[in-house]
């Protein structure tokens, strides 16, 4: 490879490793909105509700009965002083993803504590009875912490630089891109069945409910396109692109048209059926636990991803020179 080549292999290189950096420091930035919101003391008043997903009608027995468990454990330790614990650990993974700071270590504690969160306020993301659409939002908070370490996402436009500094085995790319699919995967599923497929327009509309007006305007008029489109029509098509986003990302087939299509249709998403995560409120907001959506964080994996993808195509092309 020549001198010129080199340096440009060198600027497409930084380039990609700022993106990869920018959409850590995205995820970091939505956790920290977090932490905040879970500073209002409503959200600690209403913790030990919240818990309630795990033993709400439809849920499996085994499920309600870990949940009771967890929730007597919370009491008895204290509701205030776990909520208190939780919003001290946010803090600690906002500040590491902003920072890079141990990152490669409390990446894993943010998996595991999402998967934790999942298990009790967000009921596993169920009931899985009519009218399910997604597997609920911790599990992809848990699963952006586990794309960071199989990205090694502290490496870039970080203050603290700790960990391995080399770019990640492609096996981690594609473990990364497979476990993402099956999330997709989930999602199509559930969009193919008779609840969705006749009722979206109804799922849309429940997001209108407490929105500011000019939210509320928004979404109404993209529930009018909808209808004037026809909704069973919308619905066919959300099905169709969710399963062919699983589709690519389980394959690899015309990925790198998927990643960005999927990054917009999960923006789309965000802003319209998540009503930008509200309506927010004390103690609340549209998804359980303070949090600013699920789609949001789809988003950010598909950013991840993304860079990730650009960073492998980079080294092979270096290796080939």
């Amino acid at each position: 490879m020549n001198g010129t080549a080199w340096t440009l292999g060198l600027d497409n290189r930084t380039r990609i490793e700022w993106a990869l950096g920018l959409a850590r420091l995205l995820l970091g930035a939505i956790c920290l909105v977090n932490v905040l919101l879970h500073l209002d003391p409503a959200y600690g008043a209403g913790f030990l509700h919240m818990m309630a997903a795990d033993w709400a009608p439809g849920q499996p027995a085994w499920l309600a009965s870990y949940g009771h468990g967890m929730a007597g454990l919370v009491a008895a330790v204290g509701v205030h002083g776990v909520v208190d614990a939780t919003v001290a650990l946010e803090a600690l993974l906002a500040f590491s993803l902003l920072s890079g700071w141990q990152l490669h270590r409390l990446a894993w504690v943010g998996v595991l504590y999402n998967l934790w969160l999942w298990s009790t306020i967000g009921g596993l993301g169920g009931p899985f009875t009519a009218g399910a659409t997604d597997p609920g939002t911790a599990i992809v908070y848990a699963l952006a912490f586990a794309l960071v370490l199989l990205t090694h996402g502290w490496r870039p436009v970080a203050v603290f630089r700790h960990g391995p500094v080399e770019a990640p085995a492609n096996w981690k790319f594609v473990l990364a891109r497979v476990l993402f699919g099956l999330l997709w995967a989930f999602d199509a599923y559930w969009k193919w069945q008779p609840a969705f497929l006749h009722g979206a327009g109804s799922y849309l509309a429940g997001s209108i409910a407490g929105q500011p007006h000019w939210i509320a305007a928004y979404i109404g008029f993209v529930l009018h396109v909808i209808e004037r489109v026809g909704v069973e029509r919308f619905a066919i098509f959300a099905a169709l692109a969710e399963s062919a986003l699983a589709l690519a990302l389980l394959t690899g087939v015309l990925i790198d048209l998927a990643m960005p299509l999927g990054a917009l249709y999960s923006l789309v998403l965000w802003s319209t059926a998540e009503g930008m995560g509200g309506p927010y409120g004390a103690g609340f907001t549209g998804n359980k636990g303070d949090v600013l959506g699920t789609a949001s964080i789809y988003v950010v994996v598909f950013l991840l991803l993304i860079a990730a993808r650009a960073e492998r195509r980079v080294a092979l092309q270096g290796n080939a020179g």
